[in-house]
């Protein structure tokens, strides 16, 4: 066959689509070929999109989710082995915390290195045995291989009662849209951590010693918010959630394609929570500090959807910051400080993009 008789996909490489889509492709074919299972219900099938998959056990959902790390992708060269071990926990129980479940366990994978110290290795499962201490589980199984790098490969499982579970779908016009904290402060620390010696010397003699401390800490031990989830969830008065890992344009985007309806959102660039310590370091960085709380990710802040006349409540609960409004537009908007509405787009950190 010709060249020219070759389908344009044929020609294609994986990094021409990039993750999402990649995501997408693969359960728009294995949603056909889903098995006749008494474990699976209507939800089961939607959370396939989702940050878990459930699983229909009666009146409750085990949910399971699980997240790959490789070293040259994941773990910044200031990152302990005990950090990386705290993270590979983290990133997984974030995904428990947007569907509203408690954990019960943890697995854990290895692809190790040959020449890894001993000391690393001891390093990284103690951060993976207090992390799951921490969040009430316990280190349940796995498997160890070689690997030419670093690589951690976490699954987790969680319950929730069916009449709490949160999923990606459900916003609806009006709702308020809330996160659980400020934005932009991971990718801030990240950008420090990631740059130039040269640049990060004269980062560290310019920016606040107390500022510096406040990046990195974000960068390097990330925080799940399962407590805020699970109370949210038990609330049964928010309509769609997710967790901020690509930036806030990404995972708003998340939400609107998930909807059945019609929807849109619309964020306040005035009320998207960006603290001064984010200015500061952007303006160090000669980066725009709304792009850091955007499009960078990495912050694992609570993203949610919520009816309006329950937003004032919730807020006495748990630390909620209103960013936007849901919308009957279709489209993804921004009003800058300036009244002007822009439209937005869904982007963010992805891989193979």
């Amino acid at each position: 066959m010709s060249s020219k008789d070759l389908k344009p996909e044929e020609n294609l490489k994986i990094s021409s689509i990039g993750e999402k889509k990649l995501i997408k492709r693969l359960l728009s074919r294995s949603l056909s070929l889903q098995p006749n299972s008494p474990f699976f219900d209507e939800f089961s099938f939607k959370s396939l999109s989702d940050d878990a998959a459930l699983i229909d056990l009666g009146d409750k959902y085990l949910v399971v989710t699980s997240d790959l790390l490789l070293e040259s992708a994941h773990f910044p060269s200031d990152m302990s082995p005990y950090e990386k071990g705290v993270k590979v926990v983290t990133v997984n129980v974030s995904d428990l915390a947007t569907m509203g479940a408690q954990p019960l366990g943890f697995i854990l994978s290895w692809g190790l290195p040959a020449d890894l110290p001993l000391t690393d290795f001891d390093g990284i499962m103690e951060g993976v045995l207090q992390s799951c201490q921490e969040h009430g589980m316990g280190l349940i199984g796995g498997d160890t291989n070689q690997s030419n790098e670093l690589i951690l490969s976490g699954t987790c499982l969680g319950m929730v009662d069916k009449e709490q579970v949160l999923l990606k779908e459900g916003a609806r016009p009006n709702d308020v849209v809330a996160v659980t904290g400020p934005l932009g402060v991971a990718a801030a620390g990240l950008e420090f951590l990631l740059s130039p010696p040269t640049l990060k010397e004269d980062l560290i003699k310019h920016l606040k010693p107390s500022t510096q401390k406040l990046i990195i800490d974000h960068a390097l031990r990330p925080h799940a918010r399962l407590k805020e989830g699970i109370m949210l969830a038990n609330t049964g008065r928010v309509t769609s959630a997710t967790d901020i890992t690509d930036g806030l344009a990404s995972e708003v985007g998340e939400l609107v394609e998930a909807s059945p309806t019609n929807v849109g959102i619309t964020l306040f660039e005035d009320s998207i929570p960006i603290i001064p310590e984010v200015e500061e370091a952007a303006a160090a960085l000669d980066q725009d500090p709304l792009d850091l709380a955007l499009y960078y990710g990495e912050d694992f802040e609570l993203l949610l959807t919520v009816p309006p006349e329950d937003f004032t409540h919730l807020k006495e609960q748990v630390e909620l910051h209103e960013v936007g409004v849901v919308t009957s537009s279709g489209c993804m908007e921004i009003i800058d400080k300036a009244g002007k509405t822009k439209i937005l787009e869904s982007k963010g950190y992805q891989h193979l993009a």
